[in-house]
């Protein structure tokens, strides 16, 4: 398992790294350490990025220069090591530098096992998937090294997705298990939400965004976990729960919850998902500031999209006119400019003509002239041939601009 002090030699090594004052090339070249006390320090600094630490950035730079530095200059029998070896991998897999790894690795005469991660890492790096799987074959993680085997878990569920997504769930959720708290776990985490999405199963996709908006929330990577969610939740709703939903979000900030359903409620009113927009408009709505004198003109902007073609579209119009547009984004200016012109035209349209009064009083002059006793049923009164073709009309009509929401509305995602 993960040891809590398995990193500690790397913390003083990371802040020395980042510190003003090694930035000489000279105290750098001073500063003699192994592969893998570097690339711990490196590990350590990434942990930090996923609880939050932005701070981390720069001195996860400044490592990874000195980590690819460092490999280059490295003689080969240095990685007969296990520990450098090793290291070399989780560095390749850490975001180093492909051509970096190239060369060194095209330097160790690798044996079994050795050969197969070396030859996987290279595939990975490479953009080469299918070759880096083809490598891995077989290859357990659970079985390898903790720090290693965490990441060759992330490797492999990552080649593994695109063709079998439950064996990617697995590897993802071994790499949970070997690396708790790491980067390592919030990448597994993030990439088994788009998996289940993938696999359309609602159920564990809100599994598994639960567990990320608790544990990793403040990542620098928080932003890509919620676009994810934003398109599962549209994408499945006719089946996901959203009480569920509401929970999920419901372990937010009130900052963050609201931009989520202010998102949630704007993609499902462009996609004219009606009950899902009021949803998601409602619950943005409910968690405005109550000391706030006016409403968010994004939520009324969105809760008024889909009713343009469902529901009173005199009052939704009047609404709309009611938003100022230049408290909204350029992007939603679009959007409220599309939709004004979609509920305009709605109620502009002509109403269908009466019944001409002529065709009336014809039928009943005919009644009244004919025998009682040659009476038939009569048939039952109608608009004449053109008040029908009116009505025909305005029904085409009608259907076509309803139609014409999505598309104009979409023109301004």
């Amino acid at each position: 398992m993960w040891r809590p002090g398995a990193r500690a030699g790397g913390l003083a090594a990371a802040i020395l790294l980042a510190a003003p004052f090694v930035a000489s090339a000279r105290a750098e070249e001073n500063f003699d350490l192994q592969p893998y006390q570097l690339v711990r320090s490196l590990e350590l600094v990434q942990d930090r990025l996923a609880g939050g630490d932005e701070a981390a950035f720069p001195m996860q730079r400044k490592l990874l220069e000195m980590i690819d530095a460092k490999l280059l200059a490295t003689p080969a029998k240095t990685f007969d090591d296990e520990r450098n070896f090793d290291a070399l991998l989780v560095y390749a897999i850490s975001g180093g530098n492909p051509s970096t790894i190239e060369t060194v690795v095209s330097r160790l005469d690798l044996k079994p096992p050795r050969a197969a991660l070396g030859a996987g890492v290279l595939g990975y790096v490479r953009g080469r998937p299918a070759e880096a799987e083809k490598a891995l074959h077989g290859i357990d993680p659970l079985t390898q090294p903790t720090e290693l085997g965490a990441y060759l878990a992330l490797l492999e569920g990552s080649v593994a997705a695109a063709e079998d997504s439950e064996a990617a769930l697995k590897f993802f959720d071994a790499a949970r298990l070997l690396g708790p708290g790491s980067l390592v776990e919030e990448a597994a985490l993030r990439r088994s939400v788009m998996i289940a999405l993938k696999m359309r199963d609602p159920d564990r996709f809100l599994d598994y965004s639960e567990q990320y908006v608790r544990r990793f929330l403040r990542s620098p990577y928080a932003s890509q976990f919620a676009d994810g969610f934003v398109v599962g939740v549209v994408d499945m709703h006719s089946s996901i729960d959203l009480d569920r939903v509401a929970r999920t979000l419901g372990e937010m900030d009130a900052d963050r919850r609201k931009a989520i359903y202010l998102r949630l409620a704007r993609k499902s009113a462009i996609e004219g998902l009606a009950d899902l927009t009021a949803f998601a408009s409602r619950m943005a709505d409910v968690r405005n500031d109550p000391r706030s004198k006016t409403n968010d003109p994004r939520v009324l902007l969105y809760s008024s999209i889909a009713s343009v073609a469902s529901g009173s579209v005199g009052a939704v119009a009047t609404q709309l006119a009611s938003i100022d547009r230049t408290r909204l984004s350029e992007s939603d200016q679009r959007l409220l400019d599309a939709a004004r012109t979609i509920a305009g035209e709605v109620i502009a349209q002509p109403k269908a003509p009466d019944v001409p009064a002529k065709v009336a009083e014809a039928a009943a002059a005919g009644n009244a002239s004919s025998n009682p006793a040659e009476k038939k049923p009569a048939p039952p009164a109608g608009p004449d041939e053109k008040a029908m073709d009116a009505s025909m009309k305005i029904m085409a009509d009608t259907r076509q601009k309803l139609a014409a929401i999505d598309e104009l509305l979409k023109e301004t995602e």
